[in-house]
This record gives structure tokens, C-alpha cells and sequence, in this order.
């Protein structure tokens, strides 16, 4: 029999995360890399691990994640937003907790446009009189 495989899709700025979640031990592997040597900050692991945490369900599901786009914190953001999904696959009882959390609305804060005479999206060139 196949086992139950549970899938969400996440993203924040620009990176997209593809999570899969499989009944384990609690392994998280990102881009066929372990979480530590991918990500080296322990702050954006406890991000990563948030859903999970409020769900109580650490080390019940082995999460395997493609991620790209961004940098490490848009990639934390990205992942830990497909877990909250996928875990909403798992047992739809978790939308209260995660919602009260925050986990599962997706963050809307995107890089602002360059605009045409400026440097970037605000900065202009130093004012002078003469």
C-alpha cells in the first residue's frame, strides 16, 4: 500500500516552494539538501518549523521541499507557508490554529518597481541648486 503523501505550495517575495510531506521522523531536506547545510541560520529554521510547532505534529512527517527564487529569508517564508498547507491536507481541524497564527496567509510584500529617472524604486539623484 502507498503511503500518505501530502502536498502544499508556497511563496513569499519572490521564491515558490513545493512541499511534500510523508509520515517520519522529522527530517526536513531542502533541494535534496539536509535544512542545516542548506540553510545556515538557526532563526530561519525555527521559521521553517513554526507550522508544526503550533500544530504540535514535530517529528510525526518527513518534509521534502524544492525551493527556488530569492533569497534564505524569502525561501524560509516560502517553505514554512507550504507546510502550513500541506498540513491542512493532513487534517483540515489545523485551519483554526494556523489562521490564529498567521500561517497561512501569504505574504504580500513584494520588491517595489524601479521607476523611470531614479536610481532604484525611491532613490534619486543627490538635489542641488545651482
Amino acid at each position: 500500500m502507498a503511503e500518505a503523501q501530502y502536498m502544499g505550495t508556497g511563496r513569499r517575495k519572490t521564491s515558490s516552494a513545493r512541499v511534500r510531506l510523508l509520515p517520519g521522523t522529522g527530517k526536513i531536506v531542502v533541494n535534496k539538501k539536509d535544512i542545516e547545510e542548506y540553510i545556515p541560520f538557526a532563526h530561519l529554521h525555527e521559521v521553517i518549523k513554526q507550522p508544526l510547532a503550533v500544530t504540535e505534529t514535530e517529528g510525526t512527517y518527513d518534509i521534502l521541499v524544492n525551493v527556488q527564487g530569492g533569497g534564505f529569508t524569502g525561501q524560509a517564508g516560502a517553505i514554512r507557508h507550504g507546510i502550513a498547507r500541506a498540513l491542512l491536507q493532513v487534517d483540515p481541524d489545523f485551519r483554526g490554529v494556523l489562521k490564529a497564527a498567521g500561517l497561512l496567509t501569504r505574504d504580500p510584500r513584494m520588491k517595489e518597481r524601479k521607476k523611470p529617472g531614479l536610481k532604484k524604486a525611491r532613490k534619486a539623484s543627490q538635489f542641488s541648486k545651482r
